[in-house]
């Protein structure tokens, strides 16, 4: 199929080639295999019937407050993870053709794993992933909304609630999309696969952490052709509206720090004791934040090239930085220089920041118990999300040399990542969320054969119009993808969904969370578009 589109920025001299585009863009692309059925359907999801139907579907999925919480105990034990049973229900009630069509297995209870058989076993299955659970809404909180967060309100523009940005319309508009594609008789030839686990929000342990070895040992090491999650969404940037599918994500590893000192009381009080010092470490560490680097790897630099290469309101002075990296391609990689392209590009605003920068937070804190009794533990948390081109290797030893300082200090033992904890210490150990930044999906698009991503990119531009430019993006938070490292080469996080009218990411994770129903039926458009495309393709 061709999928090639040249880049504007091409240019000729007398006598030389012309140059070849570092972000070309891929023509539109849609199936070509179509009945009367399926041109039907296309016609039918852009009627006001289709978008008040799938309204009321995603409204009644937030409705059901499928909450996972930091604290839940085992699955079958726990109480609170038995919301998920009716949540199922609901699945099975609004998709009967899904759940008759395809197989559905439950995998540790709650995970729920879709397969729509193929018709030719030769092909890699592709994966459609979301996630059913929601971050929790604390009680202080829910006066600030506008509607109540599980209500699913509708204003005739946005559906609100907890869940209807993450991710439940991704996973609502998969399941209209293959819905919708069983009653026009669609039949596919590449098996597709639907994973959608129930934890993601507490780092995917019981959920994805099942599915994905379960997939991986049916189908085997990069079984599986391509896989789409929830992820990068729609930005507007120099002038441009670029779609930017996640091929990356940083890495994450929390470190538990503990102060260990003698108590006693506070009437007669030491000039320092574990909490100031634990201050002490906190301001040491918070002083000493990592630089931004643009690894040659990080999808970040990817954006730059494309901005550079398609909007004339690029900054000239990053266009510059670039095309003198581009001269010295390894002036970057030397020992103790600072990377002048990613710290001008940070200038964008922290958002832009931590695309590109190992970011440092400390999250929780907890010490003493009495208010006449001096504190003999303190212990805090520090998140990092780790940038790409580094390790956790790197984060911790960082993190321990300036522990160390203060141990030195106060003539305190350093005890770190070995397990173990001593009075007058300074202990270190990390989580076992630890994880490496991920592998980098590659991005190539060629005039002579097509490839998850430039498939990805051509239905995008076929809905959406070409006005819509693609770049690869980077995720700095994590999704269920952790999981899948081994079942795929091609992991793409992605928010397919847009809204032109609709700025930010729908209120995420915070009050008034919310989705443009223009967003959510366009993704639903989406999904038929895709699996169409992703069954006569070649990869």
């Amino acid at each position: 199929m061709e999928l090639f589109a040249g880049s504007p920025s091409e240019s000729t001299t007398a006598g030389s080639k012309p140059s070849a585009p570092k972000c070309p863009q891929v023509e539109p692309y849609k199936a070509k295999f179509a009945t009367k059925e399926l041109d039907a359907l296309d016609d039918y999801l852009t009627t006001e019937d289709f978008r008040n139907k799938s309204i009321a579907r995603l409204s009644g999925a937030v409705q059901i407050p499928t909450e996972s919480f930091d604290d839940l105990g085992e699955v079958g034990v726990d109480p609170r993870w038995d919301v998920f049973y009716p949540f199922a229900k609901y699945l099975e009630h609004t998709f009967p053709a899904v759940h008759s069509a395809l197989q559905l297995e439950t995998i540790n209870t709650h995970a729920l794993l879709f397969t729509w058989p193929g018709t030719d076993s030769s092909l890699k299955p592709s994966l459609l992933m979301a996630h059913q659970d929601v971050v929790p809404v604390p009680k202080e909180t829910v006066k600030q909304w506008t509607y109540p967060p599980f209500a699913g309100h509708y204003d005739g523009k946005f559906i609100w609630g907890r869940g209807a940005s993450d991710c439940k319309n991704q996973l609502i508009a998969i399941l209209e999309g293959v819905e919708a594609l069983i009653q026009a008789d669609f039949q596919p030839k590449r098996t597709l696969l639907l994973s959608f686990g129930f934890d993601e929000e507490i780092s995917g342990q019981d959920g994805a952490n099942h599915l994905a070895p379960y997939i991986l040992k049916r189908y085997g090491p990069k079984g599986v052709a391509v896989i789409v999650d929830e992820g990068g969404a729609m930005l507007e940037s120099w002038g441009k509206s670029w779609a930017q599918p996640g091929v990356a994500e940083k890495g994450y590893v929390d470190v538990d720090i503990v102060v260990r000192m003698p108590g006693g009381h506070s009437s007669i009080p030491p000039a320092h004791n574990g909490i100031g010092v634990a201050s002490e470490l906190i301001s040491l560490i918070e002083a000493n934040p990592y630089e931004p680097s643009l690894d040659e790897h990080n999808p970040y630099l990817g954006l730059l090239e494309c901005g550079a290469e398609h909007a004339a309101d690029f900054p000239k002075k990053l266009k510059k930085l670039l095309h003198k990296r581009d001269s010295n391609a390894h002036a970057c990689a030397k020992k103790g220089r600072k990377d002048e392209l990613a710290i001008e590009a940070a200038k964008a605003g922290l958002g832009t920041k931590y695309l590109m920068t190992t970011s440092v937070a400390v999250d929780l804190i907890k010490g003493g118990v009495k208010t006449n009794a001096l504190p003999e533990r303190t212990q805090f948390t520090v998140n990092h999300r780790i940038n790409v081109g580094t390790s956790s290797s790197a984060v911790l030893n960082k993190i321990g040399r300036l522990a160390a300082q203060v141990a030195v200090k106060y003539s305190l033992e350093p005890v770190f990542f070995n397990g173990s904890e001593v009075p007058n210490s300074i202990t270190l150990s990390y989580r076992d969320t630890k994880l490496e930044p991920a592998p980098v999906t590659a991005t190539p698009v060629s005039p002579n054969s097509t490839t998850p991503y430039s498939l990805l990119s051509g239905v995008t531009r076929a809905l959406y119009g070409e006005e819509l430019l693609v770049a690869p993006g980077i995720m700095t938070g994590n999704t269920d993808t952790r999981y899948y490292w081994d079942v795929s080469d091609h992991l793409f996080r992605y928010s397919f969904g847009w809204d032109k009218e609709q700025t930010g990411l729908g209120n995420i994770h915070t009050v008034d969370e919310r989705i443009g129903a223009t967003a959510h039926v366009d993704a639903v458009r989406w999904v038929v578009g895709w699996v169409r495309a992703v069954d006569e393709a070649e990869f």
